[in-house]
């Protein structure tokens, strides 16, 4: 089971980091220096791809694809330590494989470094903001087909209204490190990123426990009552299998 899951964390995490960096290529080439429409098909292309892949890879993995997302599930007893780790090394490693995944597709030098200043307040805080929400809407989903519209909607309305352009990923922000191009950020400014994602986790995980403690808890009973009276032929994989 954790071995299928991992594939596909794994798959997801490439494919992710892949369409952002490559969409981001792709857009910046054909706006003509517009950067409002090389940004809105950037946008376009990531809330595509994220509702696809946590509809496909949801019921194997939880469809995480983010290292944040799976320490909070670990800290919501979700995953074990060994889980865990296990999660965001394949998280890690598949988008930076995404990267080089899309400079390939561009014919691009495969090794690169960013070169896109993306650093101070504005942006830290705009990154806390963004991984905040992702956590609530995460933790308040309660399955796959309601998390595939939900979480892509976040990130996509994030991407216009936070002044980093919403990574909320420590994977995607180490992978567009390596990416000169669209999406990417200058290396010394990937940890105040990072640590701005970690203390927006806190704060959206807190914000659940709070606001959606009561509500998630009775519409999980309703799920699991619904599904233990369907015939097995009709059963589906449940939310989040390693839980």
């Amino acid at each position: 089971m954790l071995r299928r899951a991992l594939v596909a964390e794994a798959l997801g995490s490439i494919l992710l980091a892949a369409t952002v960096i490559g969409s981001g290529i792709m857009a910046e080439r054909l706006a003509g220096g517009n950067l409002a429409v090389a940004l809105l098909a950037n946008t376009a292309a990531t809330v595509a791809v994220l509702a696809t892949l946590i509809a496909l890879l949801g019921p194997v993995s939880g469809a995480h694809f983010n290292p944040v997302v799976s320490l909070v599930e670990a800290l919501r007893g979700k995953l074990t330590l060994r889980q865990t780790v296990a999660y965001v090394i394949v998280q890690i490693t598949g988008c930076c494989l995404g990267a080089l995944l899309a400079h390939a597709m561009f014919e691009l030098p495969l090794l690169q470094a960013s070169v896109h200043l993306r650093t101070g307040p504005a942006q830290w805080l705009s990154e806390a903001v963004a991984t905040a929400g992702l956590i609530l809407v995460v933790v308040g989903s309660a399955g796959p087909n309601e998390a595939a519209w939900r979480v892509s909607a976040w990130i996509g309305a994030a991407y216009w209204f936070t002044a980093s352009t919403s990574f909320a990923n420590p994977a995607i922000t180490i992978a567009r490190s390596l990416s000169n191009t669209f999406a990417g950020i200058a290396p010394a400014h990937v940890a105040g990123f990072i640590v701005s994602q970690l203390c927006g986790a806190v704060v959206g995980l807190l914000l659940a426990r709070f606001l959606l403690s009561a509500s998630t808890s009775a519409r999980q009973t309703r799920c699991a009552n619904a599904t233990r009276y369907q015939s097995p032929k009709r059963r589906t994989h449940s939310w989040r299998v390693l839980r």
